[in-house]
């Protein structure tokens, strides 16, 4: 089986986890970023990540998704930067519409799997979002201090046993 593990990374966070799902696999694999890969063609098995953002995929990940996910065999990896197991329900609520709006850019898709967890929100991005002046984006931007150090440790094992668990179904890790 040819694995691809294929990301867009504009912080590095998504690149962590690329790094954590490409090292699990035990097949032929390579690893490439979006900007790198020309075709998809012989690959029985692509890994596809990217950080959320405006709330969905971002620009260059809309088009890659565009150009060749129809028809293949895929799983998503995404990072964000909101808390995964946040107790507060308007925060899951928005990061399962959020979710929802990834997996639809793969509706034409064979969607295997999605991953997704916290990544650190950058400095750059938080000050833009604040002087947004928009509240919800204020809001959004003072979260930056709890977003520092993702993907942890912990994330990074979960996004191993989700390439596990993609690999080799209903065997546990």
């Amino acid at each position: 089986m040819r694995i691809l593990v294929v990301y867009w990374s504009q912080t590095g966070n998504t690149k962590k986890v690329a790094e954590a799902i490409f090292d699990t696999l035990p097949e032929e694999k390579s690893m490439k970023t979006m900007e790198e890969v020309e075709s998809l063609d012989g690959y029985d098995l692509v890994f596809i990540g990217f950080p959320v953002m405006q709330f969905g995929p971002p620009p260059p990940t809309r088009k890659f998704l565009a150009a060749h996910a129809a028809g293949r065999k895929i799983a998503l990896f995404l990072t964000h930067a909101m808390p995964s197991d946040s107790d507060d329900p308007q925060q899951q609520e928005m990061l399962a519409k959020e979710l929802d709006r990834c997996r639809s850019f793969c509706s034409k898709s064979e969607l295997s799997g999605l991953f997704h967890c916290q990544g650190e929100l950058s400095e750059k991005t938080a000050n833009e979002l604040m002087d947004s002046n928009i509240p919800m984006l204020m809001e959004f931007a003072a979260m930056r201090p709890h977003t520092i150090g993702h993907p942890n440790y912990a994330e990074l094992a979960e996004a191993r046993d989700f390439a596990g668990a993609i690999l080799f179904p209903g065997k546990s890790n």
